[in-house]
């Protein structure tokens, strides 16, 4: 097995060891593909909230065939193709994880999709349609909509019925997102553009604000909401804003704080139901996965770099 070990803060190194065996309840699964997301290069720098004990192994998201099952495992066969959340350890050839935290993927979708799904279409759809109720035939303006998590977000309000402007920063993210499903887009490169691009989209306002960026888009953001409008809180990838909470109470408007993560970890029967409703809107055609880029796993440096930059349309899978 080929893995790569994180065995001092901010450097990777790459190790062979032996194949791992799987114990009680637990799968080995050749990894086909590893989802690469923001928050890995947080982790190896040392500035996530969570510190894993050195030496450890990132990767979060994978999908592959089952290699071997473990006692006491039932409903999975050698061969079978996987999804799972696992944690840790991801970024290898192999990877033994528990198995209630596989789920079958659907024929349709390969590998490089499948390790990319979870982590940003369960946040988009756990933020839309469970955190703020969104309604088919309400508007939505998609911050950083060209990323894996933006453009998620866009195909998640298009099947739930609602109308979408997607803000993304390069032509390439913004004919991204209008392939995704958005109705119309802006370049964020100016705020108060951005502000007015919503206002005039949406009569008085959009319903919706989904952002994963704050920053300087934050506040001007908000003040394009109508009345009752609700403003998400997914992420900081533009920096953690100053909000004026006088806009928060003018017009009677919400601000919604969305960690789906730490959700997922502590509730995690109620996680395999919304992934497992993920999927079925994939299973019916309402969803289609973007395609990620693919780079071998021995280019995470480069892929972390390039995410951090934010010079990466949609999501990055790492081929072992």
């Amino acid at each position: 097995m080929v893995q790569l070990v994180v065995e001092e803060l901010g450097s990777v190194t790459f190790t062979e060891g032996a194949t791992p065996e799987p114990g009680p309840g637990q799968l080995r699964v050749d990894v086909g593909a590893a989802g690469v997301n923001y928050v890995d290069g947080l982790l190896i720098q040392g500035r996530y909230q969570i510190k894993p004990p050195l030496p450890f192994t990132p990767g979060s998201e994978i999908a592959g065939t089952v290699s071997a099952l473990g006692d006491g495992v039932s409903g999975f066969s050698v061969g079978d193709r996987i999804l799972a959340m696992c944690g840790f350890g991801g970024f290898a050839s192999q990877v033994v994880i528990n198995a209630d935290s596989a789920v079958p993927v659907p024929e349709k979708m390969d590998f490089a999709r499948a390790a990319t799904f979870t982590q940003s279409y369960c946040t988009a759809l756990f933020a839309l349609r469970d955190r703020v109720g969104l309604r088919p035939g309400e508007t939505v303006l998609a911050l950083g909509a060209g990323s894996g998590v933006g453009l998620a977000a866009v195909q998640v309000a298009v099947a739930l019925g609602a109308r979408v402007l997607a803000a993304a920063s390069s032509p390439e993210k913004r004919d991204m997102s209008l392939a995704a499903g958005a109705e119309g887009v802006v370049d964020t490169a100016s705020p108060d553009a951005v502000k007015a691009a919503a206002r005039d989209f949406a009569a008085g306002g959009v319903d919706v604000v989904f952002d994963p960026v704050g920053g300087d888009l934050a506040p001007a953001t908000l003040r394009a909401l109508r009345d009752f409008g609700r403003y998400t809180v997914i992420g900081f990838t533009g920096g953690i804003p100053s909000v004026p909470l006088n806009q928060v109470l003018l017009r009677n408007r919400s601000v919604v704080g969305v960690d789906w993560g730490f959700w997922a970890l502590t509730n995690p029967v109620k996680q395999r139901e919304l992934l497992e409703d993920a999927l079925a809107l994939v299973a019916d055609g309402r969803l289609d996965p973007v395609a990620p880029q693919e780079r071998p796993l021995t280019e995470i440096e480069g892929a972390l770099a390039d995410l951090a930059a934010r010079r990466v349309a949609g999501k990055i899978a790492l081929i072992p």
